[in-house]
Formats: C-alpha cells, structure tokens, sequence
C-alpha cells in the first residue's frame, strides 16, 4: 500500500478553487486499491474523517494574515511527519501544492528520507507575478519556488509551459519533472429551468452575451477586456461572474471607464450553483479568457467543456490548451475591439464545430479519468531516493 499525503489545498469535501478541486477528484475517482490518501483540511477544529475513502485530517491554524498558508503547510507536514512515525509508515509520498514553504523544506524532506518517504511539489502557477503582491512578498515567492524545486524529489507540473520553465530557469538543480494536467468534465450536467430564472433576473438573453468568469485580479486582464468590449459595436452583452463587491479594481477601473453607465456591462456576481453556472457558460455566444498568470486554468478548462467560442489571450499557457479550437487576441488597443466585432460575421456551423473541437480536446487531453490515471501511474512507479 502506497501512502500518499496531500498538503496544500483547503481540503476536502470541495466545490470550489483550483487545487481543492483536484484534490476531490484525485479521491473520487480512484482506481486503484494499492494508494491510500491522506489530506490536509484547514479548520478550526481537531478531527479524523473519510471522504472518498481518503483520510482527511485537519490542521489547525491561527488567523494570521498572510502567513497563515505558510503556516499551515508546515503544521501540516509536521502532522504527516508524526503519523508517519506513529503507524510505522515505510514508504509514501508527500505532495504539497504550490510553492510556499522553501525556506523551510530541506529540514523536513530529510526527515521524510529517513523513513522512505518521497516528496513531490506542484509549483502552480507564476504566484511571483501577481499583482496583489508587494514587492517583498513577490521576492519571498520566487526565492521559496527556487528552494522547493532545489528540493524536492519531484515536480509536478499542470502546464507544459510551467515544466519547460522549471527545466529552464532551474536547469541547475536537475530537477526530475514530469506533465500532468489539471482535470475537467464535459458532462453536461445543466439546468435550463435555473438559467431562465437567472436570466430575467439579470436581464440577459440566450446566446446574446459575452461571458468572462474568473478572479477580479488585474493579472485577468479585466482592464483590457472591459475597455476593448465597451469600444465595439457589439449589441451584445458583456456578463462578468466574479466577486467584485469589496475589489478596489472595480472602482478604480469604473472611474476610468465609466462601464456602469453602459448597460451592456453586467456585473452579475459569483455562481456556485455547478448547474447554473454549466447553463450560463453554455448558453453565451462567446466565453473571454484574459488569465496571464499561472499554468493549466480550471476556468478555461471548463469553458472549452461548454461554450463552442472561446476567445483567448494569446500567452503560451492558454495556447497549449486551447490549440485550433479556439481564438486568440492580444493586449494592444482595438485588437480584441476588432475581434469581437469579427466573430459575429462567423456563421453558425463553425461556431458548432470550434464548440466540437473545443469539447474534444478537454474529453482526449484533460478528462478527469485521464489525469487521475496518470497520477497513479505517477505514485506507483518504484522512485528510488
């Protein structure tokens, strides 16, 4: 039996974030009876539970602002640490996600050693690079990706543009690297009744909307997308799901551009109905994607499984999923404004088959069963420290 300890996420059960998500389906769709897993759960109390025939335990941690991740990765490694010792434990793997405990790894994966346990590390995205960041917590970022790399045993990557820039920026280390992508589902899992209600609600019409879902972080590129948007002659409208009530990017980006006196731009808040939010999707005549920052998008992945239009800014991570089936644009002026303007010439049958090869490629490059495939090939395969 393999023992596998997961580090990094909220935790599970999950119905939203990135890593959270994986890590749900990681469990969920198991296959094979020789891994056991062990997830950390963040939480205010101390307890034991299964889900998914995994361990969750979880780990305390005081509210201690931005910190408090750091500090829950390292409780949590010290817990692993100790049930390792406690069950007499002779081998596994600890697999932390993302990168923000360098300073601090080298001590723990020679603890880990000393009982044949492996530690993996998925570095996520370019967390470096965003903008919400100072400039001291962007260098704290960069120099504890470099120390987990130097590291770890292994690196996993949910990008290929993030492994070739592992392999290259960390050539010195020699780090043993390996793909694997982040998930999704193209089961059409949504509710029409829902999205009528939704719909006059916000006041928005069947195939009549651009659709943007994501953080309202600048690294979106809400700025440009906004501005090219509002610039077009489209008719259509623009719908923006994301949490934007307490963001000072909103109202610093609606007293330059005034977006709330245009009513085609509705800011219709955050979904968490999966149903509603598949009808949403599958229902816009075109999804935009401005993400810059990070590897594999769980967003994007998601869009491609249910909008047949996907516009996408042309950078290498969302290039290396989208391939031919979707469209790209870039952040000069009036290059999107001209886009849009473009695809609305588009007849519907290739609409259809962009919305087909778009499907494809999440069911061939990114199914759930896929990854959670490769990852237990990964888990299995006989590592020697």
């Amino acid at each position: 039996m393999k023992n596998v300890f997961i580090i990094g996420s909220k935790g599970i059960p999950a119905n939203y974030g990135g890593f959270e998500t994986f890590v749900e389906y990681l469990t969920k769709y198991k296959v094979s009876d020789d891994i056991k897993y062990h997830v950390a759960c963040l939480s205010d109390h101390e307890e034991e539970f299964e889900h998914n025939q995994a361990r969750c335990f979880k780990v305390q941690v005081p509210n201690i602002g931005p910190a408090k991740a750091v500090y829950y990765d390292i409780a949590a490694l010290k817990a692993v640490y100790q049930y390792v010792v406690d069950h007499n434990i002779e081998e596994g793997i600890v697999y932390i996600l993302a990168c923000r405990i360098g300073p601090f790894l080298k001590k723990y994966v020679k603890m880990f050693h000393t009982k044949n346990i492996q530690v993996f590390v998925n570095p996520d995205g370019h967390e470096f690079k965003r903008a919400k960041w100072n400039w001291f917590i962007r260098q704290y970022w960069k120099l504890s990706e470099r120390l987990m790399i130097k590291n770890a045993d292994y690196v996993v990557c949910d990008s290929q543009n993030i492994e070739k820039y592992i392999q290259e920026d960390y050539k010195k280390y020699q780090p043993q690297t390996t793909f694997i992508a982040y998930g999704a589902d193209v089961v059409d899992n949504s509710d029409e009744e829902k999205f009528e209600v939704w719909a006059k609600e916000h006041e928005i019409s069947k195939n009549e909307y651009y659709l943007i879902v994501g953080r309202f972080v600048p690294e979106n590129n809400y700025e440009t997308m906004i501005r090219e948007f509002m610039n077009s002659n489209t008719k259509k409208d623009l719908v923006i799901v994301t949490g934007y009530q307490e963001s000072k990017l909103y109202h610093i980006l609606n007293n330059k551009y005034h977006f709330e006196n245009d009513q085609r731009v509705k800011f219709v808040g955050t979904i968490y109905d999966d149903a509603l939010l598949k009808s949403v999707r599958k229902n816009a005549f075109a999804y935009l994607h401005g993400h810059e920052v990070g590897g594999t998008n769980p967003s994007l992945l998601e869009a491609l499984g249910s909008t047949s239009l996907n516009l996408l800014l042309n950078v290498g991570f969302n290039q290396e999923v989208g391939l031919d089936s979707c469209i790209y644009w870039g952040k000069e002026k009036n290059n999107l404004k001209h886009l849009i303007e473009h695809v609305e010439t588009f007849d519907q049958d290739y609409i259809d088959t962009l919305g087909k090869a778009a499907k494809d490629r999440v069911k061939n490059a990114y199914s759930w069963t896929k990854i959670v495939s490769d990852y237990e090939s990964l888990f299995l395969r006989k590592k020697d420290l």
